[in-house]
């Protein structure tokens, strides 16, 4: 029977999943990704295999919420992999503060713990922790863990997080912390293999999609990114501004008479591309059109790309490569392209034929500075987290997770009717009682 570990990443109208299988002893393999969209307005669920081809594709009568959602999801899950074991379920968190520094287990504690994290990450952290707790109701001895887009920027220096505000505003929490750390964290995971002769230099991995941000790597560590207290922070994005001037925002409440609530639609919702371009979020969309204010929203993306690379690029004391990555960063031959061009003055010689082919190397081999695309995987970061060997606050695999979950390690064994006591099988995605036997799901 094989293993399998649950991908969520939850969000206000989406939930997306990965399901993965690991055979003995070889890494995780992705069995299936998906996700149901539309939830509150026109859901439906879509999911494909790890080769493309098409699992599900449908219109969903009604899912009102992430609740709802899950529920749809434990359907299907239930149907394709009903008779096979949930090792654990992993989710993206958007948000882990100061305290949590790596992968950890979700406990009633921790729990509390991020819920007070939910005013710095408003628009993220409640839906990643309503999944959390939707999950533990269906599968209540599954462990869950939680994986933090903050925790990858924790080797920072201390004067790299200080906001210079007063010291006593700062203690409750005003520092920066950055995000897209599981991304990042991927990109350094597989940098000896996918360009070894960077892995341990001064790197700028560049995650560009509807949001966006660059990370500076050094021996494959973060040493500074762009984002800072909040996801607003740093690049031009989809919705989302970007570096802007405090007192810009002081404007807003105190000459156009917005609310907070105002100035958080706007900051999120409504700026950025689309805001600048009046036409649309998506680069694919702007990169196709003629207006000048398509072309200007452009222009500014790749400005702001271009000035932040210069910047980290003296924070690390120079340069030996960059990466691009995520949607528009692997997809994207034109920004790329523009974005190595603006930074050329580092040492940066774009090779037009493999920019074109999307690498990996898209630079020249004369080139001082290389360029590189590589496809992050978040999902499968999850994945290892959540079930595989580690430190104290990461779940353990096979037998040393058994002992590590004392009540939890029936969870992974089938019951048998010869035993003593009574254990629990966690079928994925079902759940049945049985002579002897409680079998957990999300079913």
């Amino acid at each position: 029977m094989d293993d399998y570990a649950l991908v969520l990443n939850a969000g206000s109208s989406s939930l997306k999943f990965c399901v993965f299988q690991r055979p003995e002893a070889s890494d995780w393999r992705l069995a299936a990704r998906g996700q149901i969209e539309g939830i509150g307005t026109a859901p439906s669920l879509s999911a494909k295999d790890a080769g493309g081809g098409r699992l599900a594709s449908e219109k969903l009568d009604s899912v009102r919420d992430g609740r709802d959602a899950l529920a749809v999801l434990a359907a299907w899950l239930k149907s394709k992999y009903g008779g096979s074991r949930v090792l654990g379920v992993g989710h993206r968190v958007v948000h882990g503060g100061a305290r949590f520094a790596r992968p950890t287990i979700v406990t009633p504690g921790v729990l509390a713990e991020l819920h007070e994290l939910v005013p710095l990450a408003p628009l993220h952290q409640p839906y990643n922790l309503a999944a959390i707790e939707a999950v533990s109701e269906r599968l209540p001895d599954v462990p869950q863990v939680a994986c933090f887009d903050t925790s990858f920027h924790r080797t920072h220096t201390p004067v790299v997080d200080l906001i210079p505000l007063p010291r006593d505003l700062c203690k409750t929490g005003l520092q920066r912390y950055g995000f897209h750390g599981l991304s990042y964290e991927y990109i350094s995971s597989v940098l000896p293999e996918a360009a070894p002769e960077i892995a341990k230099g001064r790197v700028i991995v560049a995650h560009l999609g509807s949001g966006a941000s660059l990370c500076a790597l050094k021996e494959g560590k973060s040493v500074d990114t762009t984002m800072g207290f909040t996801a607003v922070d740093g690049l031009c994005m989809g919705t989302r501004p970007g570096t802007i001037d405090p007192g810009a925002v002081l404007f807003l409440f105190q000459n156009q008479g917005l609310t907070p609530k105002d100035v958080e639609a706007l900051l999120y919702k409504k700026s950025g591309l689309v805001g600048i371009s009046g036409i649309s979020n998506d680069m694919r969309d702007l990169l196709g059109r003629s207006e000048p204010e398509a072309s200007l929203a452009i222009d500014y993306f790749v400005y702001r790309a271009a000035k932040e690379i210069g910047a980290l690029a003296a924070v690390l004391g120079g340069l030996d490569g960059l990466v691009f990555t995520a949607g528009i960063g692997e997809n994207s031959a034109e920004i790329r392209r523009r974005i190595c061009e603006s930074s050329g003055w580092l040492g940066i010689e774009i090779n037009e034929e493999g920019n074109a082919s999307g690498g990996p190397r898209i630079t020249t081999q004369r080139s001082k500075v290389s360029a590189w695309v590589i496809p992050t995987n978040e999902e499968l970061m999850i994945a290892r987290h959540t079930v595989r060997p580690s430190g104290k606050n990461r779940v353990l695999r096979g037998k040393d997770s058994n002992r590590a979950y004392g009540r939890r390690r029936s969870m992974f064994a089938t019951s048998s009717s010869k035993t003593t006591h009574r254990t629990t099988e966690t079928s994925l995605f079902s759940r049945q009682r049985r002579s002897a036997q409680r079998t957990s799901g999300l079913g």
